[in-house]
């Protein structure tokens, strides 16, 4: 317990730097948003099992991204169950609905720590994904920071570790940045995403596909609040289909009640 709160302290120390200090600076550490931003998709990367794929390959759908290293000893392996977690938990189905990519911000990993970290983090998920929907990359220095760079994601070396935030970054098939979640504290991993904060995410990713019908009632009620980075519920654009619903039932009923007879006319 006691763990998992210095973990998750560390995670929202790291965080919060992007929104303190002068505004100006480049930001060293932490996480600066980048809405709409556009990823590098010619950008290539070495997978889990030593194949060569640019992020457009693997960028197919929407796709949550999260910066890692596979051997970090701190806040990596909390943020990645947390992920599994919210897999597991939720009713969209990877390599259906949405991808999952992670890339090492270390240049000097490999592809085998890379399979190794994913074999660990799929054997906590109770569904049967397809292994290709969660891709574990590696690659050198200058792809890393292009990628991390234009997402807003900044890490700096110390050693054989990195200082950095934690952040799961949600991308269109077309490399358009869209949402950030940043996970809060939870028991179980040391972070918590809230599935239905993660569905909305992907589903206002989604760009070529209709969502159902109740994801588009979903996304009309509730509104992304980029201060507290969550949904939370559009009290205002309720309360205003409501009374137009009001006003127009009032108005049905002024036009078609029924006209009272005049028992004095003959």
């Amino acid at each position: 317990m006691i763990k998992n709160l210095i973990t998750f302290f560390l995670i929202l120390f790291f965080t919060q730097v992007t929104f303190a200090g002068n505004q100006d600076k480049k930001l060293e550490i932490g996480v600066e948003e980048q809405l709409g931003a556009s990823l590098p998709l010619d950008t290539k990367f070495v997978d889990e099992y030593g194949k060569v794929f640019s992020l457009k390959e693997l960028f197919t759908k929407p796709t949550v991204l999260a910066f890692v290293y596979y051997e970090c000893p701190g806040i990596c392996s909390p943020l990645m169950m947390e992920l599994a977690d919210i897999i597991n938990k939720s009713d969209l189905v990877p390599g259906v609905d949405y991808n999952v990519v992670t890339i090492s911000m270390d240049e000097l990993e490999t592809p085998q720590q890379a399979l190794k970290r994913k074999e660990v983090f799929l054997k906590t998920i109770d569904k049967n994904i397809p292994p290709e929907s969660w891709k574990f990359l590696t690659g050198d220095s200058a792809s890393i920071r292009a990628v991390s760079d234009k997402a807003g994601f900044f890490f700096k070396r110390e050693g054989k570790d990195f200082r950095h935030a934690g952040t799961f970054i949600f991308v269109d098939k077309n490399g358009k940045v869209c949402r950030y979640l940043f996970p809060s504290f939870s028991e179980r991993s040391g972070f918590g995403i809230l599935p239905f904060d993660f569905k909305m995410a992907i589903l206002e990713t989604s760009e070529s596909k209709t969502a159902p019908t109740i994801a588009k009632v979903l996304q009309f009620c509730f509104s992304y609040k980029p201060e507290s980075r969550t949904y939370v519920l559009n009290l205002t654009r309720i309360f205003g289909v409501l009374i137009l619903f009001f006003v127009g039932i009032f108005l049905l009923y002024i036009k078609f009640k029924p006209k009272k007879v005049n028992s004095n006319s003959r």
